[in-house]
């Protein structure tokens, strides 16, 4: 039986800013609703996955060895400094000039979504917690696991589709260079923040 206190946690983990939210929201403000939403199938499909892969008992294993958490964090980190520099440098075009060019770029997909989560530890920590706090001596595991990862993912789509949405709302305000510069950059800038402050 899944308790209220494991719905409320998802809910806190799921709408809380951090990497992923930020890109989902960037990505909807810049190109819009539709093309966010492999960002947000990916990032709860990988987050919800992880659930599922610590339940199972590798996740533990994973995070035994520091050095494999060190190096997870390094290129979590690395990618997502990259990606930074891709927003705070990409072309300040008002949205309702921007060439077909500039609107078929490249976007972050539900590959790279969902890889940020498996590179992220912090987000197996998250998965591990779930499964240690959740999960209740004498009963199933397996079928306990399944459930968690399962209303994990539930409540996590429409978080995420809420920064969506939010994204969406802030592009009406995106209609000068000045403007969509400063979007970029503010988001790049958070993105970098949440990105180092994971390693703390």
């Amino acid at each position: 039986m899944i308790s209220l206190p494991f719905i409320l946690f998802s809910l806190v983990a799921s709408i809380t800013p951090g990497p992923t939210n930020i890109l989902v929201l960037s990505h909807s403000a810049r190109y819009g609703f539709w093309k966010a939403l492999p960002i947000v199938l990916g990032g709860c499909v990988g987050a919800a996955g992880i659930v599922l892969v610590a339940g199972v008992g590798i996740g533990q294993s994973l995070m035994n060895y520091p050095t494999v958490q060190f190096v997870m964090s390094i290129v979590g980190v690395l990618w997502l400094s990259y990606l930074a520099w891709q927003i705070f440098s990409s072309p300040a075009v008002p949205l309702n000039e921007m060439s077909k060019s500039v609107a078929e770029q490249k976007h972050v997909g539900f590959g790279e979504a969902a890889s940020l989560q498996v590179i992220n530890p912090k987000t197996w920590m998250m998965a591990i917690a779930v499964i240690s706090v959740f999960t209740q001596a004498g009963s199933d595991k397996t079928t306990q696991v399944m459930q968690l990862t399962s209303v994990f993912f539930v409540i996590s789509i429409p978080c995420l589709l809420a920064w969506a949405f939010v994204g969406t709302s802030v592009s009406r305000w995106l209609d000068s260079v000045a403007r969509v510069r400063c979007f970029n950059r503010i988001m790049a800038l958070l993105l970098l923040g949440s990105a180092w402050l994971s390693l703390l």
